[in-house]
């Protein structure tokens, strides 16, 4: 990887590596042009574009409940009991956020009711690489919120069916209905509904480029998590690192795609050289070496700076999805972290146990929205509803100034609607 020994340098090339969706409008225009169609055709739309897309043609967009049991019993023992612990952790972990987080506050006066989404619609990649983990990390969390009904749109492989290893996650994960559709024209379905897909309440999951513009496309009409770009992590390394071990989690990183960004800032020139050796030799063993190093060309750099605030600065700016102290007294530099999807304290919380199994969910900010996005919670699937709950005290001690303020805005009749009140009740009216 390359290496930049200027803070200033890399403050310039890390602003501009750091940005979200860049706009093409060839491909926006198509993605529109998808959206049209299948809100004007419905399910034929869908039909035509799984066979443009996915090369191949349904008879039924809905998958059957008896081929999602039959995937669950063919699915190998260890993988559905990796799977069992994950969604059993996923769910603990979100347990525990909605006892802290949630409590409704509907009494006299001014509250709040909390009430979950009717219905949400998951989006999980199937086709040539199908993520069952990104089932789990979404569909498990709003069950855990209450939603009262799931429906999981994910594209067919070439033979038609959809992956076995994703029916066997939406099974574990109480999925209501599966339908076989990928890409935008998925997107636009649930956003949209047609005759065999319900509208849904909120569209989440991550996806391709087309996936995510469509989602940003249909923001209004429906809700979305958010717009997820290629994968990110920074490392924040000095001395006391393993080189090996920082090698591994940037390696691990830039597996997800080209687009993928692996960064190392660090304090020591010795750790950086030693992480770029042990990257150029355990490189020639993976079996997705092209991927990584393309990733790792294009967006993957290693900093070095002379101090840890200097590093922290650095990671600030970037805003990332993933971002690891692997430093001495590593905790102690928490309070200090302003961005990031995702925060890991030593080598040991390594992030490939999060992306599986540990249970915060791994759908998270990138692209640089981590400055003001959070990852997909519990919080994701609930709304709250304001309770007013005021008595004819209230009215004399709120209403006077509330009809100023009506007034000083143009509108008699907001006025008048407290007014009349408040004369009734100088009258000695009830």
């Amino acid at each position: 990887m390359k290496i930049i020994s200027s803070y200033e340098e890399a403050k310039v090339v890390l602003s501009r590596q750091a940005v979200g969706l860049s706009p093409d409008v060839e491909l926006e225009k198509t993605v529109r042009g998808i959206i049209d169609e299948v809100r004007r055709r419905g399910d034929s739309a869908l039909l035509d574009y799984t066979e443009k897309f996915d090369g191949v043609r349904l008879a039924s967009l809905e998958v059957d409940k008896r081929e999602i049991d039959r995937a669950f019993r063919r699915i190998d023992a260890a993988l559905l009991s990796a799977l069992e612990l994950a969604g059993n952790r996923i769910a603990a972990f979100h347990s525990r956020q909605k006892r802290s987080l949630l409590r409704d506050s509907a009494r006299a006066g001014l509250g709040w009711t909390i009430k979950p989404l009717e219905r949400i619609g998951v989006y999980a990649p199937g086709g040539t690489a199908p993520l069952p983990s990104s089932l789990l990390m979404i569909a498990v969390p709003a069950r855990v919120a209450g939603v009262k009904e799931i429906i999981l749109t994910t594209p067919p492989q070439k033979s038609g069916e959809v992956a076995p290893v994703i029916l066997a996650a939406a099974k574990m994960a109480g999925i209501d209905r599966v339908f076989s559709i990928g890409g935008a024209q998925a997107v636009a379905a649930l956003a949209y509904g047609t005759e065999s897909v319900p509208r849904v309440d909120k569209v989440c999951g991550p996806g391709n480029l087309y996936v995510t513009l469509a989602k940003k496309m249909v923001f209004g009409t429906v809700g979305i998590d958010g717009l997820y770009g290629p994968s990110e992590v920074i490392i924040i390394a000095d001395n006391t690192a393993n080189a090996g071990y920082v090698a591994a989690d940037l390696l691990a990183q830039a597996e997800h795609g080209s687009g993928a960004s692996a960064i190392l800032i660090t304090t020591s020139a010795k750790l950086a050289n030693s992480v770029n050796r042990e990257i150029e030799t355990r490189l020639k063993t993976l079996e997705r070496s092209g991927i990584i190093s393309e990733s790792l060309e294009k967006r993957g750099m290693i900093v070095i700076v002379n101090s840890i605030d200097k590093t922290l600065e650095l990671a600030d700016l970037y805003a990332p999805e993933h971002l690891c102290l692997v430093v001495k007294d590593a905790p102690s530099y928490v309070a200090r972290v302003k961005n990031a999807g995702c925060l890991f304290i030593g080598e040991d919380s390594l992030e490939v146990l999060v992306d599986y199994i540990a249970g915060p969910s791994h759908v998270l900010p990138t692209g640089g929205t981590a400055r003001f996005g959070s990852p997909l919670n519990i919080l994701d699937f609930i709304k709250l509803i304001t309770v007013i709950n005021l008595d004819k005290k209230d009215i004399r001690r709120l209403g006077r100034a509330a009809s100023v303020l009506a007034r000083a805005e143009g509108l008699d009749a907001h006025a008048r609607a407290v007014e009349i009140r408040l004369g009734d009740l100088d009258r000695g009216g009830d």
